[in-house]
């Protein structure tokens, strides 16, 4: 049983490969992490942006063509690598009083849809888990074109915004200052610019 279950993997391997070949199968593109950037702001005290950026993440996009005909998105975020610029609040942001990360140690985000909107402006529409809660976000998505580098691949940029309100994923810490504003908003914007990569055909 295991060695036909092993044939029929590799014959299914076998064809995808076959499909991508002959441009019969789904792109895949890579999210290139060395051009590539995820942040996040909150509002500290009611009067200033203090921002956030997880330093490792990963991606596989697919799509029907390059026009992204069809896209689906499968991203993933390493919560340990969140970087605020203070030492001290990275351990206080990646406790159980906001990320957990030792328990909880990925964000991931899964797309429903990708519909054009207007010109290069899209929106993207999926499941955003946090912790262990799943719930369904909007994205902006604008598209900044596409090129050919110097060693034949094909790369894509696109900057990607939205926000969540982090009470809604159990990132629960609500210290008040003495006039009773939080000391942290509720509200995480987040911006994020993506270079992908499709490599050239062999």
């Amino acid at each position: 049983m295991k060695n036909v279950k092993m044939l029929s993997l590799l014959i299914s391997l076998a064809l995808v490969a076959t499909m991508n070949v002959f441009g019969q199968g789904p792109i895949t593109w890579k999210v290139d992490g060395g051009h590539s950037k995820v942040t996040g702001t909150v509002t500290h005290m009611g009067i200033n942006d203090v921002e956030c950026e997880f330093k490792k993440f990963d991606g596989v996009i697919t799509s029907d063509d390059e026009d992204f005909k069809n896209l689906n998105v499968l991203f993933t975020v390493d919560v340990s690598s969140i970087s605020t610029g203070n030492e001290m609040r990275d351990k206080h942001v990646k406790s159980d009083d906001f990320f957990n990360a030792e328990k909880f140690p990925n964000l991931t985000f899964k797309s429903k849809s990708f519909k054009k909107m207007d010109g290069k402006k899209y929106i993207l529409i999926g499941d955003l888990t946090i912790r262990d809660v799943t719930k369904q976000v909007e994205l902006a998505v604008v598209y900044n074109g596409k090129m050919n580098d110097n060693w034949g691949n094909t790369r894509a940029g696109f900057k990607v915004a939205g926000k969540i309100n982090r009470q809604d994923y159990k990132l629960k810490w609500n210290d008040k200052t003495g006039a009773g504003d939080a000391v942290v908003s509720d509200e995480i914007n987040f911006l994020c610019n993506f270079e992908l990569t499709k490599p050239k055909a062999k």
